[in-house]
C-alpha cells in the first residue's frame, strides 16, 4: 500500500477544524485523526487538578503515542486510538479502531506546530476564526456537551486557551498552504482545501514518474 496523502488542519479552539475535517473526509474517503484524543491520562489527578490542567499547550498531548500512531497509519497499518472523555478529563477503557486509507486528515490545535508533522503533510490548512466567535462557540459547546459552567469556560479561556493560542497556535498560520475563515460557507471552504489536495496529488504523481 502506498503512503497516504496527509492533510493537516489547525486553528484555535472552536474555530471549526473538526467541522471542516468531517466535511472533507467523505469527499476523499479519508481517515480522520483528532489530536485531542491523545490528551494525557489524568485519572491520578484530583477533580480540581484536572479542571486546572493546561490543555492548550503541546505538552498536554501524549506525543509519543500520537506520533507512533501517525507513523503506523502512514505505513498502512491500523491503530487503536484512545477515546478521551472531556467531561471527566480521563480516557475511556475502550479504544477506537482506525483503519488506514489513501488520505489521512490530522486535525487539532497543533496540526501545523510540530516539525515532524509538517514534513509529512501535503496540504496544510489553518482555520482563522476571530477570537470572539471562538469564545462564543466554546461556551455553547462546553456548557451543553461537557458539563461545564459558563464561569469555568470563561476562566479557562482567559487563563490558558487565549494565551496558549497566542503562543503556540496563531503563529502556525504562517505554515499553512490554505487559510479559511471558519465562518464562511462550508462548501466553499471545503472546495478551497480539496483544490489544493488535488494539485498536491498531481505534483506527487509528476515527481514519482519523473
Amino acid at each position: 500500500m502506498t503512503c497516504p496523502y496527509i492533510i493537516g488542519i489547525a486553528g484555535p479552539s472552536c474555530a471549526g477544524k473538526s467541522f471542516l475535517s468531517h466535511r472533507i473526509a467523505p469527499e476523499l474517503g479519508a481517515t480522520v485523526l483528532h489530536i485531542d484524543a491523545y490528551y494525557r491520562e489524568l485519572a491520578n489527578f484530583t477533580v480540581e487538578q484536572r479542571a486546572r490542567f493546561n490543555f492548550d499547550a503541546p505538552e498536554s498531548i501524549e506525543t509519543e503515542l500520537f506520533f507512533d500512531h501517525v507513523r503506523q497509519l502512514a505505513s498502512g497499518r491500523a491503530i487503536d486510538r484512545p477515546v478521551y472523555n472531556f467531561t471527566t478529563h480521563t480516557r475511556d477503557p475502550q479504544t477506537l479502531r482506525i483503519e488506514p486509507g489513501e488520505y489521512l486528515i490530522i486535525e487539532g490545535l497543533f496540526a501545523l506546530y510540530w516539525t515532524e508533522l509538517l514534513e509529512l503533510e501535503g496540504t496544510k490548512v489553518y482555520v482563522d476564526l476571530r477570537e470572539k466567535l471562538c469564545l462564543e462557540r466554546r461556551k455553547y459547546r462546553d456548557v451543553r456537551e461537557r458539563g461545564r459552567t459558563e464561569e469555568s469556560v470563561l476562566r479557562q479561556f482567559h487563563e490558558t486557551v487565549q494565551p496558549m493560542a497566542q503562543r503556540y497556535v496563531y503563529p502556525t498560520r504562517d505554515n499553512a498552504d490554505v487559510v479559511v475563515t471558519g465562518n464562511d460557507d462550508i462548501n466553499h471552504e471545503a472546495a478551497q482545501v480539496l483544490e489544493h489536495v488535488r494539485a498536491g496529488i498531481q505534483r506527487q504523481l509528476l515527481t514519482t514518474s519523473s
